[in-house]
């Protein structure tokens, strides 16, 4: 049986609990476990849906990286937006995240496919959309997950912390809206994937931009360059 209330982190129940252990759970639990039934793999594994929140709570969040869905490959998606396994090829959409890092900031950078080391800077890698179906993006939008990511966005721009958002493509953009207050700032760009990266991703300046703005908030900057 399908729990995603059991799922998500302790830190992050108490935005999340009237969504996941209500209507909008039971939503999406019935629709994962047709997908199960119906044989269709979907990603990542049940176990990993909410990784993205483990060890962050609310109040540690200093920057959110919004993207779409996870990847639909077979052992690409972790749970972290945009993120690949050790050792499994960076898909385009991560080359380019980190050609814009390295145009950026002027450095190489010492990691190409885990970002885990963003997360324990304070940055939440949230898709849109939690799950996708393999081999076909966008699968499951509008199953209820959008209503989840919204609550995640609403916890953080209420906290006191100060937060950068950085919306990379039409489906993040839409969340903008939900940004509100002195605190939080946003970001726009095109998604890095190739079918749109070229118009305008790679000029951005999103991870120099982001750290000019915390320290001028007073706050330490994002290390993006360590692993």
């Amino acid at each position: 049986m399908i729990n995603l209330w059991e799922q998500c982190p302790d830190a992050w129940r108490s935005p999340l609990d009237q969504l996941l252990d209500g209507g909008v759970g039971r939503q999406l639990e019935e629709f994962l476990a047709a997908e199960v039934l119906a044989g269709n793999e979907f990603y990542p594994p049940l176990e990993y849906v909410f990784k993205c929140l483990q060890e962050l709570s609310v109040v540690d969040v200093k920057v959110v990286i919004l993207g779409q869905d996870p990847y639909h490959q077979p052992g690409q998606a972790t749970g972290r937006a945009f993120e690949v396994p050790e050792g499994v090829s960076s898909p385009p959409s991560l080359v380019n995240i980190v050609k814009l890092l390295e145009k950026d900031l002027g450095a190489v950078a010492n990691s190409r496919g885990l970002l885990a080391h963003w997360e324990r800077e304070g940055v939440l890698l949230l898709n849109t959309v939690l799950t996708v179906r393999k081999g076909q993006p966008e699968s499951h939008r509008q199953r209820g997950w959008e209503l989840v990511t919204d609550r995640i966005f609403e916890a953080v721009v209420a906290s006191r912390t100060h937060t950068a958002f950085l919306l990379w493509g039409a489906h993040a953009q839409k969340k903008a809206n939900l940004v509100k207050g002195d605190n939080n700032l946003v970001l726009t760009a095109p998604h890095p994937s190739p079918l749109s990266a070229y118009r305008g991703f790679f000029d951005c300046r999103h991870f120099s931009q982001t750290n000019n703005w915390l320290l001028s908030k007073g706050q330490q900057p994002i290390n993006w360059l360590a692993n």
